[in-house]
């Protein structure tokens, strides 16, 4: 696969994305944001984590966030896949705002691991910088893959260990969902 474009004959390549929400019904949009990687093309969405929710980051006054991970098989590059993620933020009213980190959102997903690669790119690096520091991530992407290492970090089991839950609560459970 190359970043230019999806290769039909490639192997797929497993992409976690970070999917949240805490503005205009945040469950709901979560649950519709599952739907509509499920619907990407040239891509699976093979396992998705429960549901938790979590408290707001940085310091701006805003509700708690409804989080998730999914698991995605795709043959899509990654800048192709995060292009595709950006415009399901925007159909669901997703508007960023230069400067603005940390704000509230309808819609966030975050391109989380795109297989073993890593690499930095001006709109995309993986795997994601904050990932190892958010208990929001971590703990749903280890419902779906617990004996995960993440590349350049080490195992998702010692960074649990690092980085243990700040008012983080399972919300659903994954196995109450019938589809991924």
């Amino acid at each position: 696969m190359t970043e230019s474009g999806a290769n039909p004959g490639a192997a797929a390549v497993r992409a976690y994305v970070g999917v949240g929400s805490n503005l205009d019904d945040p469950l709901r949009r979560v649950g519709r944001a599952f739907a509509a990687l499920a619907e990407l093309r040239d891509t699976r969405c093979v396992a998705r984590s429960s549901l938790y929710r979590s408290p707001a980051l940085g310091d701006a006054p805003q509700p708690e966030y409804i989080n998730a991970v999914a698991l995605l098989e795709t043959r899509l590059s990654a800048l192709e896949l995060l292009d595709e993620l950006l415009a399901i933020e925007a159909r669901h009213g997703r508007v960023r705002r230069p400067g603005e980190r940390w704000g509230p959102r309808t819609l966030d997903l975050d391109l989380l691991l795109y297989g073993a690669h890593r690499y930095s790119d001006p709109r995309l690096t993986v795997p994601h910088p904050e990932m190892v520091r958010r208990d929001f991530v971590l703990y749903p992407m280890s419902e779906i893959d617990p004996g995960l290492v993440i590349p350049g970090v080490g195992s998702l089991r010692d960074c649990l260990r690092r980085c243990p839950p700040r008012g983080l609560q399972r919300v659903e459970n994954r196995d109450e969902n019938a589809t991924p």
